[in-house]
């Protein structure tokens, strides 16, 4: 039987009912023994001077109220939802200057030093042509996470910190319920110096159980020619690039070069295609390993909480909606409420 937040799915009649006055309301507390890892897609609903948006108050100040409730909402559930780690998978802001920057790390405050946390550095986040992050490194510095022993440290360049160095790629290690985990956040389209540093990092921590979190993955296989490409050509790991240049790689690439040669790799995460939204795919490394590759660039609709329930060998994903405190069923470019609910089967119950 499949299970909905320790619930089975098999709700009918005056049950049904209630489950779904229940999820209307807030997500059911986490049961014993699961724990979960709330993924923070992209965060570019700036408003105010400077931006896109119409501001939200008259004098014109720059605000994001999505990232704050979602941070506020992370921290408020820390306990409830049993949240263990949370990842953001990049295009933390909408324009890369110290405005828009100031202001995330304002949101990201609410949680630092409550929880685990990486971050994922997006084409926004940087200047795509060279991939210069040194505004992301500003804020978001290794020094700032040297304290934290779940912090693994980051990818050490000697010269050309702007580029790929100080935190821009980044790992995280963890423990819940007995299980050890290895999270690596790399930035969009990583070099192969990158590559290097992940395929040896990965080695290294090999008895942990790993994810990776990295902003282009899935979307539109090939770059898009018109606007209408974005929503109807075929979907999958993308082949294209944004960052970098000609040292950038591709999702297809970065899975070649790296993702696919890890046994203990279960998962990748993804944001960055907002006309994909939700996409997700199921794959498999080379040493017979299922990957799930799952895909959430919500804009207003929600982030995502990921319970895992070691005793059912399954993780819960749900698209949950912060400001209107619903579960995210379905959306204007995805209908499919089964890419927003659903579950992925994953063996817990063994030994790492």
């Amino acid at each position: 039987m499949a299970y909905l937040f320790g619930l089975p799915l098999a709700c009918s009649g005056l049950f049904a009912a209630a489950c779904n006055s229940l999820f209307a309301a807030e997500l059911p507390p986490a049961p014993a023994n699961s724990f979960s890892i709330v993924v923070i897609p992209d965060t570019q609903q700036y408003r105010g001077r400077g931006t896109k948006g119409a501001a939200e108050n008259e004098d014109g100040k720059l605000t994001n109220t999505i990232f704050e409730n979602w941070t506020d909402w992370i921290g408020v559930n820390l306990e409830q939802q049993r949240i263990a780690f949370v990842s953001h998978v990049g295009d933390i802001v909408d324009k890369n200057n110290r405005e828009q920057w100031a202001l995330a790390r304002r949101c990201m405050d609410r949680l630092h030093g409550r929880v685990p946390y990486g971050i994922s550095v997006g084409n926004h986040d940087m200047m795509p042509a060279n991939g210069d992050s040194s505004l992301f490194q500003e804020v978001f510095p290794k020094s700032r996470f040297e304290q934290f022993k779940w912090y693994g440290g980051c990818f050490g360049k000697t010269s050309g910190l702007a580029t790929s160095g100080n935190n821009a790629n980044s790992v995280q290690l963890f423990e819940a319920n007995g299980m050890k985990f290895v999270f690596l956040h790399l930035e969009c389209n990583a070099p192969d110096d990158v590559l290097n540093w992940a395929n040896a990092t990965l080695r290294f921590h090999s008895d942990r159980r790993a994810i990776i979190t990295t902003h282009m993955g899935l979307g539109p296989r090939e770059k898009p020619k018109s606007a209408a490409d974005f929503f109807d050509a075929p979907k999958g790991r993308m082949v294209w690039t944004k960052c970098h240049g000609k040292r950038g790689n591709s999702a297809q690439q970065m899975w070649d070069k790296c993702f696919k040669r890890h046994r203990n790799l279960f998962m990748i995460c993804c944001g960055d295609q907002s006309r994909t939204q939700a996409m997700r795919q199921e794959s498999t490394g080379q040493h017979g390993n299922t990957v799930h590759e799952v895909l959430s660039d919500y804009g207003t609709h929600g982030l995502r909480v990921m319970r895992f329930i070691p005793m059912l060998n399954l993780i819960e994903v749900r698209t949950w909606d912060p400001m209107n405190g619903v579960l995210c069923e379905s959306t204007k470019f995805v209908s499919d409420r089964r890419q927003h609910q659903f579950t992925l089967s994953y063996e817990m119950d063994t030994a790492r």
